[in-house]
């Protein structure tokens, strides 16, 4: 079963940030004509397979998805909010932080932030 993504604010203009840097980057590696992608381009590569991911199946394996304690739950204070991992072994990974919910079958992306 697919999830509906509902975004936050800060999740949506992060998102967006991100994919609007990885397009300047192929463009510009298109012009210089250079094989190779770069550092944006990847990691908007990473986001984004994470969070198709996270739509299919949240309990993906290799999402290592963990509850996470810190962080409210934008709807329901009783309810959990987990961390995705977004990338692995790299310096200041990217998370993905969500829930589920407002409604059944929706998953909330609140947060996609690097690692401390």
């Amino acid at each position: 079963m697919a999830f509906k993504l509902v975004w936050t604010p800060a999740a949506q203009d992060t998102y967006e940030m991100l994919s609007s840097s990885a397009k300047a980057a192929s463009w510009a590696r298109k012009e210089s004509k250079k094989k190779k992608s770069s550092k944006a381009e990847r990691l908007f590569k990473q986001i984004n397979k994470c969070i198709q991911l996270l739509q299919q199946n949240p309990r993906h394996p290799s999402l290592q998805t963990d509850e996470f304690a810190s962080m409210p739950n934008p709807y329901a204070k009783d309810q959990k909010v987990f961390v995705a991992c977004a990338q692995q072994k790299t310096p200041g990974a990217y998370r993905v932080f969500w829930c589920y919910g407002p409604g059944k079958g929706q998953i909330t992306i609140i947060a996609i932030t690097p690692h401390p």
